[in-house]
């Protein structure tokens, strides 16, 4: 533990574990320095103090005429000297306390010099390491140098980078493969069901189990893609990059989810800029929007509302999709984006995947998703996306506001 007392701040204790790595090499560097130099400082007058008094006075008798004259002419110079001897001593440890306490400042901005250029090639890994993410895992630090602790430890690095880059290629080829092989099956099986029910004159148990499988296999279809989509947001593996308005896909997902929509007598509200727009992946952020729609309508109440918000503010645009129904416990809603996580006993009708491709989606557009239970009821979903900044065209309006009717 370090004591730094100041006027403003006396008996403040600052515990250097708390520090970084510069800051405790610094303070220890002067430390060891302060140390070291009061030692030295003691042993100096220590070493000079010895002969301060070393005269000894004369135990002869005193003598009359011209010696005993010379002999107080002797020791009045031998005072004289050991009190010139002492002075010198006092200017020697005064002069040596400000030395100390000036070299104590010194070694202070020393020890930051050295530390800052020990810690150097630290820094350049720290830097390295946080440009590398899942679409470059081919980068390397590439540390050269003698074969010390920090090589050491950038090639222990570019190891787990490489053993990182094997890892997602085999997942890659793993989801590509595996939906391709899962496909074939599911098409066979649907080829069989349409030449079973169209025989002359099928049975009535065949046409309905037919039918049954066939909303099975649309159910297996839809996870299927739904582990794709995931599995790609997650990598961050898409080159189709573009400007997308959000207030497009809104309205293009509550047309889509109309019928459904209108089935429950939801009063959906619609306020979103005309203005909207982010840079990323068109086909991605469709699905991002059309899932959180889904959700919107798939777990509401008859005769709730839906109501759909998105702001621009400073480099980010906001989407806040806001349904009514029964209360939410907050626990629960926090599980809600990852895989298979439903609220309660709902598990039918869903993969589970819907809100966690939407978190998956917009973090790989570098946006996250916040979901919260409202007082009232419901759940509100706000999800963030770096905004692109640009002039809405002449032609389109300002902005988009409007009452959907269901």
């Amino acid at each position: 533990m370090l004591l730094l007392c100041d006027a403003g701040h006396a008996g403040r204790v600052i515990s250097l574990r708390n520090g970084t790595v510069g800051t405790r090499f610094t303070v220890l560097y002067a430390l060891v320095f302060l140390v070291s130099g009061t030692g030295l400082l003691g042993l100096t007058f220590l070493l000079a103090g010895g002969n301060v008094n070393s005269t000894v006075p004369a135990t002869n008798p005193p003598v009359q005429g011209e010696l005993g004259k010379a002999q107080q002419r002797i020791r009045l110079l031998e005072d004289q000297l050991a009190a010139v001897h002492a002075q010198q001593t006092r200017q020697l440890l005064a002069a040596s306390l400000v030395a100390l306490v000036l070299m104590a400042l010194i070694s202070l901005v020393l020890g930051r010099v050295l530390a800052r250029r020990v810690l150097r090639p630290l820094r350049h890994i720290t830097a390295a390491t946080r440009r590398i993410s899942s679409d470059s895992l081919d980068l390397r630090l590439g540390v050269a140098g003698p074969a010390d602790e920090v090589k050491e430890l950038a090639d222990t690095i570019d190891d787990l980078l490489e053993r990182l880059e094997a890892s997602f290629a085999a997942q890659r080829r793993f989801v590509a493969n595996a939906s391709h092989e899962l496909r074939t099956p599911l098409a066979t099986m649907r080829a069989s069901l349409d030449v079973a029910v169209a025989k002359p004159d099928p049975a009535a148990s065949t046409v309905a189990l037919a039918d049954r499988l066939r909303t099975q296999l649309d159910r297996v279809d839809h996870l299927l893609d739904g582990f794709l989509v995931l599995a790609r947001a997650q990598h961050g593996s898409f080159a189709d990059i573009a400007p997308v308005n959000l207030g497009d896909l809104v309205r293009e997902a509550l047309h889509d989810r109309h019928t459904d929509a209108a089935a429950k007598g939801l009063r959906v509200t619609v306020d979103v800029p005309q203005a909207m727009v982010v840079r990323g992946s068109p086909a991605l952020l469709a699905r991002l929007v059309g899932n959180v729609v889904d959700n919107a309508v798939a777990h509401n109440e008859n005769g709730g509302s839906i109501e759909i918000m998105g702001l621009v503010t400073g480099q980010e645009a906001v989407l806040l999709v806001q349904t009514g129904g029964r209360l939410l416990d907050q626990r629960e809603v926090d599980r809600l984006a990852q895989p298979f996580e439903r609220l309660g006993v709902e598990r039918t009708g869903s993969s589970g995947l819907g809100l966690s491709i939407v978190a998956a989606v917009a973090a790989a557009h570098g946006g996250r998703l916040a979901l919260l239970a409202r007082p009232t009821g419901g759940l509100c979903a706000s999800i963030t996306l770096p905004a692109r900044l640009e002039e809405p065209d002449d032609a389109t309006p300002p902005a988009a506001k409007a009452r959907v009717p269901a």
